[in-house]
Parts: C-alpha cells; structure tokens; sequence
C-alpha cells in the first residue's frame, strides 16, 4: 500500500471516529456517595442505569451510611451524595462542602420485632412510645450504630428513654442488622423499603407505622468543585439535576418493592394504610 492511500485510510478512520463519538459526554463517570437503603431497596438498580442510558454518564457508587457518606464527601471523594439526615445534609451545606441541595423523594421508617411482641409495642401510641416500652421491658433491640441516617433518626426518637439492658449495635447496614435483629428475635428500626425487599427471609413484622416521626425524607447534594476536577462537578450537576426531572421521578411512581410502593416525591401523599 502506498503511502498516499494509507495516509486516505488514517484520515477516513479518524474522521469515523470523531463522528462516532459526536453527542457523547466528554466525562464519562461520576461517583456517588448514597446511602445503603438505595442499594439495598434495590431501586438504584433501576434509577442509575436510566441515568446513564440517557446521559452517557456512568455512576460509581460508594454505598455508606449516610455520616460515613458525607464524611467521604467532605475529603473530596465523591462528587455527589445522596443521603436521608435533613440537619447533618444542611450542615455540610452551611460548611461549604456542598454547592447545591434537592429534595428528590422520601419513603418511611418502621418498627420491625418478633410477632410475640414481648415489649407490647403494638399498643404504643407512636415510635416515640414504642422504643420507651422496649428500653423499660429490656427487650432486644439491635440497632445499626453506624451514624447512618437510620441511626441518627432511632436516636432522635429514643431522646432520654433508657435503651434498656437488651440494646446493642452491630456497626453495619441495614440489611445485616434486619438479619441479625431477626435471629436474635429482637426489634429494629428499619425504612420501610429495605425491610419488604426482606420480608421473607426475616421473622419480624411490622409493629408502628404511619407515625408521622417516621417520615423518612431524601437529599440529593452536589460537592463542591474540588481536585475530582471540573468535569466531574459539572458531571455530579446533571446527576442530581436528573435525579428530580421527568424520568426519575416516574421511576419513583412505578418503583415497587413486594407489590408496594417505596418511595415518594416530596410533595405527594401517600394513601391511607
């Protein structure tokens, strides 16, 4: 082959090339500190994949709980957050850490135990009360203690009641928790989602719901531009952007966990148990 003709050939192939990658993001990737009930609901299976079909944008997704994920955040390591504690996202916001912050949806907690219920927490009049009857009875109860968003909501509602001698933490998600709370026939707090994708596999049931404690809403907060670069921050802007557009916001309404629905918009309500 002469030269001339090879020369015809790079060009060709590099002008395909150039076409080829013509409407594509320049950035390809962004990471994504969440918490693990959008792991473990399994909805990030379904929201992300969207995202990255429409965009091009994959998300890299570091799943912790929700102090550890703003911990991460705070260092520079991820460009984007997606969390459930309202006063520790506003105080990453008011520290600088973050440049912007969108409601996206919010499902409920739930006051899981075995179906004997020794601590009569069926006959509480909220979450508040439930947890003060387990604390007085001694019952188990087995808590995340990991300044997960869960976490930070069972201690709100504790306040000053005693945790009783049946209290311990296991320092892991919510999925092992659910778990070992199960074998040990103890009580849990747990969101709503994590606990029907369980269900099954667990001997606990849902003993105080619809309290209105027990709201449980989500945060979608974009890092400041840092050494990740700029295109990863103009990168995490589209994510949290999409995150409360059209697309993700049917995903939300079709979003069903054993028949149910786990997840709402921020302004919706939902029906009457």
């Amino acid at each position: 082959m002469n030269r001339r003709r090879l020369a015809l050939r790079c060009l060709a192939f590099a002008m395909t090339a150039a076409l080829s990658g013509c409407g594509r993001d320049v950035v390809d990737k962004v990471r994504l500190a969440s918490t693990t009930s959008f792991r473990d609901t399994g909805f990030a299976d379904v929201l992300l994949p969207a995202f990255t079909a429409e965009t091009g944008i994959e998300v890299e997704m570091v799943t912790l709980g929700t102090g550890e994920a703003l911990k991460v955040a705070e260092r520079g390591d991820a460009d984007a957050v997606l969390v459930h504690a309202r006063q520790a996202e506003d105080e990453f916001m008011a520290k600088g850490f973050g440049v912007e912050r969108r409601d996206v949806w919010w499902n409920r907690f739930v006051v899981a135990g075995p179906a004997d219920d020794p601590a009569g927490v069926r006959r509480a009049s909220g979450a508040k009360d439930a947890l003060a009857r387990i604390g007085a009875a001694n019952a188990p109860f087995v808590s995340r203690g990991d300044d997960s968003g869960t976490h930070k909501k069972e201690m709100a509602l504790w306040g000053t009641s005693p945790h009783g001698t049946g209290y311990q933490e296991t320092g892991q998600g919510q999925g092992p928790t659910l778990v070992i709370a199960s074998e040990k026939r103890a009580y849990a707090l747990t969101d709503e989602g994590t606990f029907l994708r369980m269900r099954a596999k667990l001997a606990l049931e849902p003993l105080v719901e619809g309290d209105p404690l027990l709201r449980n809403p989500y945060g979608a907060l974009v890092v400041r531009k840092g050494a990740r670069g700029a295109d990863r921050f103009d990168a995490a802007k589209r994510l949290v952007a999409w995150l409360t557009g059209p697309k993700a916001q049917a995903l939300v309404r079709s979003f069903l966990v054993d028949g149910k629905r786990a997840f709402y918009l921020p302004d919706e309500v939902p029906p009457a148990r």
